[in-house]
Order: structure tokens, then sequence, then C-alpha cells
């Protein structure tokens, strides 16, 4: 960006407004094409920012500024001093984690949803941002092949709809009056227990501490060979935990678990939850999505029967961050959980039913008009196009698996149902397994190192297991192969630095 260093006519000491509107046309265009010209070549940057801890707090001033500084110097201060400290998630190179993209369409509907700077807490403070939001995610359900008795908002991640979810299914326990009398100090609350596989996100467990349940609170539920909760295993906890005088009350299902993208039976464990009256939330933040493409649609299967589901948009559906979908099947039960109108925010336009207000159904007051960039990506790219896409990834995903497959030198450690792949190196004849985690960790950090690719890990049955996510949009086939390269040169580096053991 340009750097000019001169101030505008509103920076002045005696200005009392906003920067003008001539110059907010120029910086906007500036940074507008700094953002074109960036996403064209963010695969030349380092993917892993290059900088080491305190790096960026020691560039910048102790003290706030007294005197307006001048946009040309922000803007520059932004490209020198900020950017390398960015690890670049829109970089094609990126595969940790779960790959995501900020997408154009998503990126100006950010850009018109910051000009407009509405609150959409109740439905007059912004009906567009309301009920937009109800119309893309009504959208989005039928795009998922969902039923239509599901009402959807968009809170920030799913770790915030879990938190919704459970708390729901806690106000949901009948004779407890949780909301109104609490938890502690009441011999009347058991000891409440929900489930959820030793797979399940880490947001599950956090949602227990925040609700008062503990961490004793969730009980972890077994998998199989693939990594899926033991539907089994879940209906003999719950039996043992109801003779010890627990309080059974929710489980939680994954569509696509954090470590290997397993799919939990939900059709099974909904079926152990209609027998005993449990609240049945799945968390499909990163698999739901898939069910765009009519292919995948069985990764949804029993979700009609929970009681809430979680898709992040912002994961696989090309969305900006932040940007995560909550349906339920129980509106009227989350918004018992969470509703409260002081006077000041009472709403007098119509009934709830034709404009709910979405500040009912969470803890945020405040709410984003998130659902403008949702919309703006579901028109651009239609479901036909974000099909296309999700297929061209779970097809990488599928090459990059039969590559380790067919690898001597490289091994599977868990199944592939979407696009991320779990595996490791194991050279023959190297089976210490201390031997073999400090291999992988070596190589992992030496691609991390290199800046072309940025890898994460994970540990399956105690194994130090590298994870390739492939779910970016600028991600290609070229990219996989030069990375596949890559992976196979750090082998035979990392290898013959092995230390050679000395004989006596």
């Amino acid at each position: 960006m340009k750097e000019h260093r001169q101030l505008d006519a509103a920076q002045q000491p005696d200005a009392t407004g906003d920067m003008d509107s001539e110059a907010f046309r120029r910086y906007g265009h500036e940074v507008v094409d700094w953002m074109a010209d960036y996403l064209a070549e963010v695969g030349k940057y380092p993917v892993l920012a290059q900088t080491a801890p305190g790096d960026i707090r020691r560039s910048l001033p102790g003290q706030p500024p007294t005197q307006p500084e001048a946009m040309e110097s922000i803007l520059a201060d932004f490209d020198r001093l900020l950017l390398p400290g960015i690890t670049h998630w829109n970089s094609p190179g990126f595969m940790a984690y779960f790959a995501i993209t900020g997408s154009g369409p998503g990126i100006l509907g950010e850009m018109l949803a910051g000009a407009l700077n509405v609150n959409a807490m109740l439905w007059r403070t912004s009906p567009a941002a309301t009920e937009l939001e109800q119309v893309t995610l009504d959208w989005l359900r039928q795009m998922l092949g969902l039923p239509s008795t599901l009402f959807g908002v968009i809170n920030d991640t799913a770790s915030s709809g879990t938190l919704y979810a459970l708390a729901a299914a806690r106000e949901a326990i009948p004779g407890l009056h949780i909301r109104q009398q609490g938890m502690s100090g009441r011999a009347a609350v058991p000891r409440l227990r929900y489930y959820a596989s030793q797979e399940a996100h880490s947001s599950v467990e956090k949602a227990g501490i925040v609700l008062g349940v503990g961490q004793e609170g969730l009980r972890k539920i077994g998998v199989d060979s693939e990594f899926r909760m033991d539907a089994a295993a879940l209906e003999r906890a719950i039996e043992e935990d109801i003779a010890a005088g627990w309080r059974p009350f929710a489980v939680v299902a994954t569509v696509g678990t954090t470590s290997t993208t397993s799919v939990d039976p939900v059709p099974q464990i909904a079926s152990v939850c209609e027998r005993y009256g449990l609240w049945l939330h799945v968390d499909g933040a990163y698999g739901g999505s898939a069910a765009v493409d009519p292919a995948m649609r069985w990764v949804l299967a029993g979700c009609d029967r929970a009681d809430t589901l979680i898709v992040n948009p912002h994961k696989w559906l090309f969305t900006p961050i932040d940007c995560s979908v909550f349906y339920t099947r129980k509106p009227d039960v989350v918004k018992a959980a969470f509703s409260l109108i002081p006077e000041y925010l009472r709403n007098t336009e119509g009934k709830d039913e034709e404009v709910p207000n979405l500040m009912d159904y969470g803890t945020s007051l405040g709410r984003r008009f998130r659902a403008l960039k949702l919309w703006m990506i579901l028109r651009y790219f239609g479901q036909e196009g974000l099909a296309a896409r999700i297929h061209e990834h779970i097809r990488l995903g599928q090459l990059v698996r039969q590559w380790v497959e067919e690898a001597p030198d490289f091994e599977l450690l868990a199944p592939v149902p979407f696009s991320t792949v779990c595996f490791r190196a194991h050279p023959r004849g190297m089976d210490d397994e201390a031997e073999l985690e400090a291999l992988n960790e070596r190589i992992m950090n030496a691609i991390n190192a290199a800046g072309r690719f940025f890898l994460s890990h994970t540990k399956l049955h105690s194994k130090f297991t590298i994870r390739i996510a492939i779910g970016n949009l600028r991600t290609t086939q070229q990219d996989v192969q030069e990375l596949w390269k890559e992976l196979q040169a750090q082998l035979v580096a990392q290898v013959s630095q092995r230390p050679v053991e000395r004989k006596m």
C-alpha cells in the first residue's frame, strides 16, 4: 500500500466528524486493490507466521497515539508490522486443523455488513438482518436436505452453539427449575450427566464447566475401530448411571470429529435418546456442510431426530469466520432457557412467531449481520457450485488416501470419509513407537518451517498422527501433489538423521 503520510481534513485537532467520504473512497479503493492482489497471490506467503513470540508486540508502540496519524502510515504499518505475523488461513497450502476459506463474495458481504453496522438483537433494530437470517438459514436447510420443522439462528462459533444446546437440554429436565432456582445448595437437584464420544470436541466438555455440570458430569463413551461412538456402550453407560443415582439429560453426537472426521451413528444414538428421554445434540460443525452435495447426504442421516444441530459455514462453505448455524426443532425450549426481556427491549411489532427477536436464543444481546455474507455466498455459488467444490475436495482427499495406502513407508491411521487424511510415516524396520513419534514430529515440523504448507497433528491410539485437511477453495491437485512429494523427501531426510546406536 502506498505511503504519503498526510493528514486528511477530518483529522485536524478541531474536527469532530468521521473520515470524509472522498478519503474513505480513496482508501477503500486502495484496500480493495490490496485484498484482490492478496487473494490472487496468497500462496506466495509462508503459510505459518515466521515470527517469534512477542515480536509483533515489541514492534508496536507501548503508548496510544495522542495525535492523529495519516491513514497511509496506518496501512503501511499493516503491511510492515502485522502481515509478517499472519498465519495465512486463505493459503492453498493451509491444510492444518480444518482448512477454511474467506471467499470473494463472503468478504464483500463482510464489508457491507461493516458499513451498515447494524445490531440485529430485536426485529425492529434491523428487520432486514432478522428476516434475511431466517430466509438464508431456510435455504441452507433445504440444501442440506433437513426437515422444514427446524428453526435456525447464526452464532459466532460451534462452541457457543453447543453451550446453548446443552443449556436448553438442562432447561428441558422436568421439575428442576434450574433457570429460576439455580443448581447450587438444592438437594432436589441430582447429579446431572451428559454423554459424548472420546473423539468429541473439547467445547463439549467446556460447556459442562460453564453450565455447572462439571467435567465429571460428562461421561465419554468409547469408539469403534473407525472412531465412531459405540451406541451400545452409550446405552450401557446410561443404565449404569441411572442405577448409581445420576440424572442423564443429553447426548452429543458428532458428524465429522475433529481428529479423524468420523461420523457417529446418529440414527442408533437417536433411538437411545428417545428410549431414555434425553436431548440429542449433533455437532456437525465440520461434516454437516458436506451434505450440500447430494452424494454426501448420508452424513446427516438421523439428524432430523436431533433436538439441536450445528453446521459451520465458516469451515467448509467458504464463509469468512465467524458464522456457525444453530438449528433446533424445539425453539420454544431454547427460548425458555435464554429469553429475558427488560422493558426497554420489549417488542411491540406483531406476534413473536412472525417476528422473532434473535437475542432470545442465546446469551448474546448484540448480533452482527452475519447472514449477509452467507446469503451472498449461497447466491454466488449456488448449491451446484458449492457441491462441486466439496466434491473436488473429497476427491483430493481420497487421492491422498490412495497414495498413503500404496506407499510402503507410510500408513493410514483412520478412515477417510471426507477430505481429511490421518496417517504417519512408518519406514520398514522401524517399529519403536517413541522413535516413530519423533520421526513424524520432525517431518511435520520441517514441512511447516519451510513455509509452503502448514499441517497439524493428533494422536490416535497413542500414535503421533499427521493430518492433511483439504478444504480451501484455492487448493488444487498440484498443491496436493507437491505436498506429497515434500512428505516423501522429508521422510528420506529425517530418517538419514536417525541417531546411530553405539555398540559398547
